[in-house]
């Protein structure tokens, strides 16, 4: 199959064609963070994938018409040709190139070598859990917020600060330290904050110290947005969260997912249409062994029924139905709902939340 074959077998399918690959490149990590969705670590089942193949993958995708490319893990740095993968990413003009790193394996030539690469497209995704060691540390372990500072830190010595975004992960231990957050970031020369909900899947599922944060305490932090004009200017200036983003939007929605846009290529070699929705399922799988126009064209059906999946969401989920705000979500996110229960058609885990923003008593 061409790549032009297997974009116009998506779009005969309604599914969008690909635009950014996340590429987990690496199961291995330096840590073992109870909140990790992957299971990452020193001995995850998934190790390094070959470096030719991730090239010949990233030449593939780049044919497929595809813009941009996440390069994650696991922690990437952990993977030896990780730079000289960025280096060929960028060698092939992709107009967006990210890397997403705890930032703790950086040392002065890994940033020298980032340092390279500078060009309006690419960015460092750096995750921070806190602003605070005690906070950050629960889930990712002693000293880890020490040695992720230092790797920022070199980051911003060497002139790219403007291109480092702190990923924070929102969990019930840490909500309410986000305007701090927004303060440390700003004091360090950072560009962004962006915030995502804890999904109640992989370790996070084993029970522990972490859990996503409740209605109330979303509620307490919109107050303290209303009310914190250091924050306000904070958060428009640098900082994302959907709780805040939701209270801005009231824009009609008729479906939450893109696929297959953003998908996401898994060391095992799983290709799924989307970051965030891993239903085995609807994967292709042996992908690492597959010209990639041919695991799209395989994709194309399996993402099409999802798609429909997605659709239907809003009008037969039971607490949709009778939602004020189901014209806005459309019925969430199908991807959370997978990965926090199982189930397609439950509802997105943040329903609650969404609810009490939308609809404030």
């Amino acid at each position: 199959m061409t790549p032009s074959e297997a974009r116009q077998t998506l779009l005969r399918e309604g599914v969008r064609p690909p635009k950014t690959l996340t590429l987990a490149i690496t199961g291995a990590c330096n840590l073992a963070c109870s909140h990790c969705w992957v299971g990452a670590g020193a001995t995850a089942s998934a190790g390094h994938v070959p470096e030719y193949t991730l090239r010949r993958l990233l030449a593939e995708f780049v044919a497929l018409g595809g813009e941009g490319i996440r390069i994650t893990g696991g922690e990437p740095l952990c993977h030896p040709g990780c730079l000289d993968l960025l280096r060929f990413a960028r060698s092939l003009g992709f107009r967006t190139l990210s890397l997403q790193t705890n930032a703790m394996l950086l040392g002065t030539d890994h940033v020298a070598a980032l340092s390279e690469l500078d060009f309006p497209g690419f960015s460092l995704q750096v995750s921070l859990d806190g602003a605070t060691a005690k906070t950050h540390d629960l889930v990712r372990g002693a000293g880890a917020f020490r040695e992720t500072l230092a790797g920022i830190r070199l980051l911003v010595g060497a002139g790219l600060g403007e291109r480092t975004r702190i990923l924070f992960t929102e969990m019930r231990h840490n909500l309410a330290e986000f305007p701090e957050l927004l303060e440390l970031a700003a004091d360090l020369g950072i560009a962004a904050v962006v915030g995502g909900t804890l999904v109640h899947g992989g370790r996070a599922a084993e029970g522990g110290a972490v859990a996503p944060p409740d209605a109330g305490q979303y509620a307490q932090l919109l107050l303290r947005h209303d009310t914190d004009v250091r924050f306000q200017e904070l958060y428009g200036r640098m900082g994302t969260m959907a709780a805040l983003e939701w209270r801005a939007s009231g824009s009609e929605r008729t479906e939450c997912c893109t696929f297959a846009e953003n998908p996401y290529l898994t060391p095992h070699g799983l290709l799924y249409p989307c970051l965030l929705c891993h239903a085995d399922d609807y994967a292709v799988t042996g992908v690492l062994d597959k010209n990639l126009a041919d695991a799209f064209t395989e994709g194309a059906r399996l993402w099409s029924s999802l798609l429909r999946i997605s659709r239907s969401r809003a009008g037969a989920i039971p607490e949709c139905r009778e939602c004020p705000a189901r014209q806005v979500c459309a019925g969430g996110c199908m991807g959370r709902a997978w990965g926090s229960c199982g189930d397609l058609m439950a509802a997105d885990d943040r329903c609650g939340v969404r609810r009490s923003v939308y609809h404030p008593a």
